[in-house]
Order: C-alpha cells, then sequence, then structure tokens
C-alpha cells in the first residue's frame, strides 16, 4: 500500500471504533470493548504486511485494528461486537475473542503465547507461513509468554512476538510493571529482538518488513515497538491526566501520517471511509 492507502486504512479503524464507543454508549453493545486508537500504525504498517492466506495472526482483547488490516470487514466487526448472529462468530465471541480464518484473538492475558507456538510449529513443518503473536506491555508479566519464547528459540518457529508497549497496563505504567529492558527478555532467549519507537506509518512498514523476512527465513523475532494508547484501557477508567494526553496526541498515527498529505487527500480518505461504514451500517440496517 502506498501512503494515502494506509492513511485510509488507519482511518477506516479510527472511525470503526468511534462508531463502537458510540454504540456502547447507547447500550447496543454488550460486555465490554477495548480500542486501539493510537495503535493504528502498528496494525497497518505490521499486520497488514502479511499475507492472510498463509500467516496466522494471534491477536489480544485490543484487536479490532489487527483484525481490521487481516481481511476482516467493518460489517463483520460491528454485527460480532454487537452480539449478533451475523457476526464473524455468531456474535458469541463479543469484542474480545474473534476466530476468522487465519485470526485468533484472545482476551486472557498470555493466552495466546502457546497456541501461536502450536501453529507456528504446525507452520514450519509444512514449510508455509508465519505467525504474529500480539501482546501489550501488561502481558510481560506472563509466564507462559516466556514458555513459548523458549519453545520458539529452541525450535526455530516461524513467530514474531509483537509487543505494543503503550506505557500503560489498564492503570499501572509500564515503569511500575515491567523490570528491566523489556528488548533483552526476548535477546535472553536467542531470538531475534529489535525496538522502534514510531507512530509513523512508514517507518513502521519498513521496519515490519524486515522482520517478517527474518521470520520467514525461520528464525523467531521478539518486534517491541513504543506506541501510544490515546483512550482509556477499556471505556472510562483512564487515569492519566489531561496534560499527558495532550502530549500524546501530538504522537497520533493519523496525525503524522497527515502531516504528509495535502488536505484533498485528507478529505478525499474522510469520504471514502464514511462511504464505507455507511455501507456497513446500512447493510446492517443499524439506523442511527
Amino acid at each position: 500500500m502506498d501512503l494515502v492507502e494506509q492513511y485510509q486504512a488507519m482511518l477506516l479503524i479510527r472511525r470503526t471504533e468511534e462508531s463502537i464507543l458510540d454504540l456502547f454508549s447507547k447500550g447496543r453493545v454488550p460486555g465490554t470493548t477495548h480500542t486501539c486508537i493510537g495503535q493504528e500504525a502498528n496494525a497497518v504498517g505490521f499486520i497488514g504486511g502479511l499475507s492472510p492466506e498463509i500467516d496466522h495472526v494471534i491477536s489480544n482483547h485490543r484487536n479490532h485494528g489487527h483484525f481490521l488490516s487481516f481481511g476482516g470487514t467493518p460489517e463483520l466487526l460491528l454485527a460480532e461486537v454487537m452480539g449478533r448472529a451475523d457476526g464473524v462468530c455468531g456474535g458469541r465471541g463479543g469484542s474480545q475473542h474473534i476466530k476468522y480464518r487465519n485470526f485468533l484473538s484472545n482476551g486472557v492475558q498470555g493466552g495466546g503465547a502457546a497456541v501461536a507456538c502450536g501453529i507456528g510449529l504446525g507452520k514450519k513443518l509444512t514449510h508455509g507461513g508465519v505467525v504474529v503473536y500480539c501482546l501489550g506491555d501488561g502481558t510481560l508479566g506472563e509466564g507462559a509468554v516466556y514458555e513459548a519464547a523458549n519453545m520458539a528459540a529452541l525450535w526455530n518457529i516461524p513467530i514474531i512476538f509483537l509487543i505494543e508497549n503503550n506505557g500503560i497496563a489498564q492503570t499501572t505504567l509500564t515503569a511500575q510493571g515491567v523490570a528491566g529492558d523489556m528488548v533483552a527478555r526476548g535477546a535472553a532467549f536467542g531470538l531475534h529482538a529489535s525496538h522502534l519507537s514510531s507512530t509513523d506509518i512508514r517507518e513502521i512498514s519498513n521496519w515490519a518488513t524486515q522482520l517478517i523476512s527474518i521470520a520467514r527465513s525461520g528464525k523467531p523475532v521478539w518486534a517491541v515497538i513504543d506506541t501510544v494508547r490515546l483512550g482509556p484501557h477499556s471505556k472510562g477508567d483512564d487515569t492519566r491526566d489531561a496534560s499527558q494526553l495532550l502530549e500524546l496526541s501530538t504522537r497520533d498515527p493519523l496525525v503524522v501520517a497527515g502531516a504528509y498529505l495535502n488536505g484533498d487527500l485528507l478529505a478525499e480518505a474522510e469520504r471514502v471511509v464514511a462511504e464505507k461504514l455507511k455501507s456497513a451500517f446500512i447493510s446492517l440496517g443499524i439506523v442511527e
């Protein structure tokens, strides 16, 4: 994808999640929901660089952007989070637990680590594809992650542990919950460890291309990206002050990418995304 297409893909994630939050506020989304607002460039730049036909993505509770970047559609996602029978999992998985083709998300912290290794081992034996396991800094306290990293290194599994470090786990700052160097944690197992601190879709795409190539060669990867979470953990439990959120907003991936595009292209992106969501709402019979 070129930058315009990447911007539209990020904008579609943003507007879809804003629609989900709006539906939630109106009582039309049961349970809970966790958005990836601020992290869209990771989904488009990294997950969007995979092949849905041969690769696998194992995501977590903050999964909407990953799903939409890996072949999922707003229609399937919206129907699922609303608990409808025409959702991707018949409305049974809700916002967190989605199975669609080669995409699987699990709301349990660290719950996808062993699953990702098992699928990755299968890919190694059949010489087909890589697995990306998405987790956050808040999951780095789970032992299952390190058991999986150990086996991935021992068996040279074509897997990428993609750690989206947004600096806060629910309401606990990363500095209060993760000791030492999180990049070194992967290197300690002999994984190819890499670090990027960016919300620039161009930088993320280049980084992802390199790491996916390494994984395809049979070397497991530990990839840490410093990102931002612009919304609360789920819906209203944000303990950060306004000044901190204002500073984080300057790293908004849409703002960063939008600075490279002119006003006409930005307006066209809004129009295209609005039409896609309108079409989704019409097809689902959602009346606003």
